[in-house]
C-alpha cells in the first residue's frame, strides 16, 4: 500500500502513527511546503521567549520519519491532485502516486483588505515558524510593535516579543479580547493580567487606513508603530482538494471516518470540517488536539482498519504571561459559576439536558481533564455528584464504578 500525506503537521503525525498501527510495512510519503521537521506551531511564541528552541519544538522527535519508514519531502509544495490517476503533483513538476491520500493542508493567516497595507513595509503574520524568525529579525529593543486582532493568535504574540521591544498596541475591533472562547468575565481577568505587562489595548475599534507607520483608525485615533502583526484569524487551506473535485463547505467536508468526497482521500486537521457534539454541528475546529484524533483515525482507516472520529470538541489550553486557560464546549446552556476575581481564578460551567456542555477556566486549572471526560463521553450528570464536582473536580464525586470505567486511563 502507498500511503501519500500533504502535510506535516499535528494531522500529519496522528495519520502515520494510526498507518502504523494496522500496516507495519507500506510505504508512507509525506509532502510539506515549509523545509523543517514536524513542530508544534503553538510553541513559536515560547520560541521569540526564548523559553523552547528549535530542537525542542519538534512534535515527534529527530528520528520520527525513520522509525516509521516515512519519506519525508520537505520544502515541496503539492500543486495539484487527480484523483482520478491517484496522483498528486508537486511545485517542480514530479508527480507522487498514492493508494491513499490525506490532505493535511492546515490554515493560512486571513489578511483583510485595508487601505495602505501596501505602504507598510514591516508586516508580517503569525503562524509558522518562518513567521516567527521573521517577525524576530525585524524587532529591536525600540520597536513600536502594532497588533491587529486580540484572539489567541495576537495574544500569543505579544506575549512572545513583550521583553523585546519597547511597546506593545493590540487592536480588535470586538468588544473584549478573545471573544470566541472566554465570556465577559473571564477576558477582563485575562486582559487585565496582560495589561499588568505593559501591552496596551484599543477595543470596539478598527483600522481605516495605513500610512508607512502609523495606523489611523475608523474612531480616528492615530498609533505610530514600527512593526505591524496581522493576526485576524485564519481561514482553512481547501483549495487543493476543492480544485480535485472535493466537496468544500468551509473546510474540506469529511464523514466520521475522515472520508472526502473523492475516493480513497481523507482529510484531517484544520482544513477539514467535522462534527462538533457539544453543538451537534458540522465545522471546522482548528485546534492541535483535535487534529492529531482526527489524522489518527483517518490513518487507521486509510490502512483497512476501523476507526470513528465522534468526540470533536472546541477545546483551547492556553497561557498569557503565567495566567492559564482552559476552555471547552458550547456555553448555550445554564450557568454555574465560581469566581474568586482577587485571586484570578474563575470557573463556568454551562449544563444543558443533564450533560456538561461546556466550561471556562482561568487561574486555577487543576484536573480540567475531569470536565473534558464528561463532555466528551455524554456522562450523565444524574450519575454523579454534580455540586461537589462543581466547586473541584475530583474523582470523589463519581462511583467507584464510575471511576473505574470511564476515568481509568485520563491523565489528571
Amino acid at each position: 500500500m502507498n500511503y501519500v500525506i500533504i502535510g506535516n503537521s499535528a494531522a500529519a503525525v496522528g495519520c502515520v502513527e494510526g498507518i502504523r498501527q494496522i500496516d507495519k510495512k507500506g510505504k508512507i510519503t509525506i509532502i510539506s511546503d515549509e523545509p523543517y521537521h514536524t513542530y508544534s506551531r503553538p510553541l513559536i511564541s515560547y520560541l521569540l521567549l526564548g523559553k523552547t528552541d528549535s530542537e525542542r519544538m519538534k512534535y515527534r522527535d529527530g528520528s520520527f520519519y525513520k522509525e516509521n519508514g516515512v519519506t519525508a519531502l520537505l520544502g515541496k509544495k503539492a500543486v495539484s491532485v487527480d484523483s482520478e490517476k491517484k496522483e498528486v503533483t508537486l511545485d517542480g513538476g514530479k508527480k507522487v502516486k498514492y493508494d491513499r491520500l490525506l490532505a493535511a493542508t492546515g490554515s493560512s493567516p486571513f489578511v483583510p483588505q485595508m487601505e495602505g497595507l501596501e505602504k507598510v513595509e514591516k508586516k508580517f503574520t503569525f503562524l509558522s515558524l518562518d513567521d516567527a524568525k521573521a517577525l524576530e529579525q525585524a524587532i529591536t529593543k525600540d520597536s513600536r510593535v502594532l497588533i491587529i486582532g486580540a484572539g489567541l493568535i495576537g495574544l500569543k504574540c505579544a506575549e512572545g516579543i513583550e521583553k523585546r521591544v519597547k511597546h506593545i498596541h493590540v487592536v480588535d475591533m470586538a468588544e473584549r479580547i478573545l471573544p470566541s472562547i472566554l465570556d465577559k468575565t473571564g477576558s477582563e481577568i485575562v486582559q487585565e493580567h496582560i495589561e499588568k505587562h505593559g501591552v496596551e489595548f484599543t477595543l470596539c475599534d478598527s483600522v481605516k487606513s495605513f500610512t508607512k507607520s502609523t495606523a489611523t483608525l475608523k474612531s480616528g485615533k492615530k498609533i505610530p508603530f514600527d512593526a505591524l502583526v496581522l493576526a485576524v484569524g485564519v481561514r482553512p487551506n481547501t483549495k487543493l482538494l476543492q480544485d480535485a473535485g472535493a466537496q468544500v463547505q468551509g473546510g474540506i467536508v469529511t464523514d466520521e471516518a475522515c472520508r472526502t468526497t473523492l475516493p480513497d482521500v481523507y482529510a484531517a486537521g484544520d482544513c477539514a470540517r467535522s462534527h462538533d457534539i457539544t453543538t451537534d454541528e458540522d465545522r471546522v475546529l482548528a485546534l492541535l488536539p483535535n487534529a492529531y484524533m482526527q489524522g489518527e483515525c483517518a490513518g487507521i482507516n486509510m490502512a483497512g482498519g476501523s476507526a470513528l472520529y465522534d468526540k470533536a470538541i472546541p477545546m483551547n489550553a492556553i497561557g498569557f504571561f503565567g495566567l492559564h486557560v482552559i476552555t471547552a464546549g458550547s456555553y448555550d446552556g445554564q450557568e454555574h459559576i465560581v469566581a474568586d476575581k482577587s485571586t484570578q481564578n474563575y470557573k463556568k460551567l454551562v449544563t444543558k439536558d443533564n450533560l456538561l456542555k461546556g466550561y471556562i477556566m482561568v487561574g486555577n486549572v487543576e484536573r480540567a481533564g475531569i470536565y473534558t471526560s464528561l463532555i466528551r463521553e455524554k456522562k450523565s450528570l444524574k450519575t454523579i455528584d454534580f455540586e461537589l464536582i462543581k466547586e473541584k473536580p475530583q474523582l470523589m464525586a463519581f462511583s467507584k464504578r464510575e471511576r473505574a470505567k470511564t476515568l481509568g486511563g485520563i491523565t489528571l
